[in-house]
Formats: C-alpha cells, sequence, structure tokens
C-alpha cells in the first residue's frame, strides 16, 4: 500500500483540473496575445478564470498577476515595495518564513537593507511584543507567511494588518499554505501585497499569482512584454491558469472539517502508539491539514528513507529543503535543539488522503521507530 503524505510539498492534480487543462494543451494552444479569434478566445478564457478567481477572494479581477508560482509572487511583492520607498532601508520578517523569504532578505542584507528576523514562541506563535517593538519610520516593508509551511500554525494576520495600517506601512502576505485551506476574503483586511500558488491546492505547478492591492504601486519582477497589464511580461501560460481556477473554486467548496478530523485522528493515535512523541504548535491555530512531530531518539532522514520503502511518503520540513543536511530552521527557531530539529516529521493531508492511508501509516510507524530507537540505542553504547 502507498500513502502520500506530503501535500504541503505539493498536491495531486485534482481530476477535474486535468479535465480543465487538456483542451489547453491541445485544441486552444494560441497566443493570447494574438489578434486572430483562437488568440483571443484563449485571451477570453483567461479574463473569465481571473474574473472567478477575484470572487472567490473577493478581490477585483484587475489586482490579480499571474506569475509562475509563490517564489516568483515573493520576490516580486519585496522587490516591488522596496523600489517604492529607496529611503527606507528597514524589512520585517519573521525566523519561520519559507526559503524564498528567507533567503531574499538575507540577500538583500549584502544590498544594505536591514532586516528585523522576528521570533517565535516555542508553539510557533509570534512574538507580538518583539514585532511591534521592531516597527519604526524606516521600515519599507513587513512580510510575513499566513500559515507555517512545517508546522501549519497560523499568524494573527488580520491583527497584524490593522497594526501596519495604522503605521503607514506596507503588507506583504505570503498565503501559499493558507489559500485554499482556510477561508480567505480579501475585502475584509487591508493587505497590499499577498503570494499564493496553485499546486498546494490541486492545481497545476508552475502556475501562481500575486494579488496587489488597488492603488499599491507595483514595479514590474519579470521585464519585456506587456503582458498583466504591463505588470508581468511572458506569454501567458494559458493551461495553467485555467487549472488554477478551477482548482481554486473546487477548493472552495472542500470540507475543511473532514481533514482536520482525519489530521486530529492521526496525530492523537500516533502520539498515543509512539512514546516520548509530540505535536510542534499544537496549541495554537492551525491550517486544518497539517501536523509536526517530534520523535525523540530517532533520526528524521533515516525515518523517511525507511518510510519511502515502505510506500509512506513524508517530509521533515519544506520541500525546498530536500536535500539538505541541517536541521529545521523552524523548529529550532522555536527552541528545538539541533537533534531535536532532526527527529521531526512533518504530515500533510489533503482531500483525497483517506482514512485507510492513516490507519496503515499507523500500523507501520511505531514498530519502525521502536526499531530505529533500538538500533540507535545500540549504536551509542
Amino acid at each position: 500500500m502507498k500513502a502520500y503524505l506530503d501535500n504541503n510539498a505539493t498536491t495531486r492534480m485534482a481530476p477535474e483540473v486535468e479535465q480543465a487543462v487538456q483542451p489547453f494543451l491541445s485544441d486552444y494552444f494560441a497566443n493570447p496575445s494574438s489578434l486572430y479569434q483562437s488568440g483571443q478566445y484563449v485571451r477570453r478564457c483567461i479574463e473569465d478564470a481571473r474574473t472567478s478567481i477575484a470572487q472567490i477572494l473577493r478581490v477585483h479581477p484587475r489586482d490579480l498577476i499571474f506569475t509562475s508560482g509563490g517564489t516568483e509572487s515573493n520576490n516580486a511583492a519585496i522587490r516591488s515595495a522596496l523600489k517604492l520607498f529607496p529611503n527606507k532601508k528597514r524589512i520585517v520578517t519573521t525566523q519561520v518564513e519559507h526559503s524564498s523569504i528567507k533567503n531574499l532578505c538575507e540577500m538583500l542584507e549584502h544590498e544594505g537593507y536591514q532586516v528585523h528576523f522576528v521570533g517565535v514562541s516555542k508553539n510557533g506563535s509570534l512574538n507580538w511584543e518583539e514585532f511591534i517593538h521592531s516597527l519604526n519610520e524606516d521600515v519599507a516593508l513587513v512580510s510575513m507567511m499566513w500559515a507555517n509551511n512545517e508546522t501549519g500554525v497560523l499568524f494573527p494576520i488580520k491583527e497584524i494588518s490593522q497594526e501596519l495600517k495604522r503605521r503607514g506601512i506596507l503588507f506583504h502576505v505570503d498565503a501559499v499554505q493558507a489559500i485554499g485551506k482556510i477561508p480567505i476574503h480579501l475585502n475584509e483586511i487591508q493587505i497590499d501585497y499577498l503570494s499564493f500558488s496553485a499546486h498546494k491546492f490541486h492545481g497545476p505547478k508552475g502556475i501562481g499569482a500575486l494579488y496587489v492591492r488597488e492603488g499599491t504601486p507595483f514595479h514590474p519582477f519579470i521585464i519585456g512584454g506587456r503582458q498583466e497589464r504591463d505588470r508581468r511580461a511572458g506569454t501567458e501560460n494559458a493551461a495553467g491558469i485555467i487549472g488554477f481556477e478551477t482548482a481554486l473554486r473546487t477548493a472552495a467548496l472542500t470540507d475543511l472539517n473532514q481533514i482536520a478530523d482525519l489530521r486530529n485522528y492521526f496525530e492523537n493515535e500516533f502520539t498515543n502508539l509512539v512514546s516520548d512523541s509530540f505535536v510542534n504548535g499544537k496549541s495554537e491555530s492551525r491550517i486544518p491539514n497539517t501536523f509536526n512531530i517530534s520523535i525523540p531518539g530517532v533520526e528524521a532522514e533515516t525515518l523517511l528513507v525507511r518510510l519511502s520503502d515502505l510506500g509512506i511518503e513524508a517530509s521533515s520540513g519544506s520541500a525546498c529543503l530536500t536535500g539538505a543536511l541541517e536541521p529545521s530552521y523552524v523548529l529550532m527557531a522555536m527552541g528545538h535543539s539541533r537533534e531535536l530539529a532532526s527527529s521531526s516529521l512533518r504530515f500533510s493531508l489533503s482531500r483525497f488522503t483517506t482514512s485507510e492511508e492513516i490507519d496503515y501509516a499507523l500500523d507501520v510507524m511505531p514498530k519502525l521507530i521502536c526499531e530505529l530507537r533500538q538500533l540507535n540505542r545500540a549504536e551509542s553504547y
């Protein structure tokens, strides 16, 4: 049997998405910038998809820019915001951001910017007092994730936005792990830039979007043609955009409580069956599909390889760090030692995850963990 439990890394494309995409890979292949009829038909389909996505998020269609995914959207938002305030050299973010934010901010430090990485509690919640103290008149931008990709912990985005609006500071939100997993209505909260990506909710890879709030200036990140109202050059990924819309529309109808119930069953049974294991961030608000668990006495890398041999696919953190031997910087920011951070796994479910997959994992994993712990104890003598 196989159990795919790494949906925060990517999700399988939903059948209805595959069906919607297929005609745009074959029959409707024309360039949407062309003036002839077949090109204009593709253009209309793209704009209809943009309108539908905008309606789901409750924004205006012109506020959405299609990109290649979350990483491009994050880079485009931050680079654009910094150009608006060339004399402001301070950026505020957190210690637990995705690598597309973390590594960019570290690069910006070499370009003369001062970056304040706000810490988190042992449960993964934002250190609010430190955040407030980090804000001053030199801040050009605050960039924070809505949901952590490793623990699923949610940040108080509405409260953050209210504080920043009062101070007149631009706000970028990485919502890659939040869109499609929690209800988000952007007309109810003032965010200047928001990034998201289709392959996190059963859409195609290689397509994402950046929301830019009406009235917020934007400087193009990719220069070339006049696509996306002069904001993102390059021939549009029509098939990806159609799949993006289909996936988001379907996600908006998904029963999130059912996913949360299965996740809760999984983590509760796991901690009961595996001694000394504990869930990271359990006491905080989380997206419904994710849990991160520490398993003292076991190396995550070894465990993942053995699980893969048995058909169980999970991860030890961000998929963008696959192959890296370093322990999770997210868990270390939460106060874990390097050893404990290297003994933690992330499980992330989707609407396609079955109870049979979970039961299979619960049957296999405790025995395997016991075996690995015994080997580790024997090697330590």
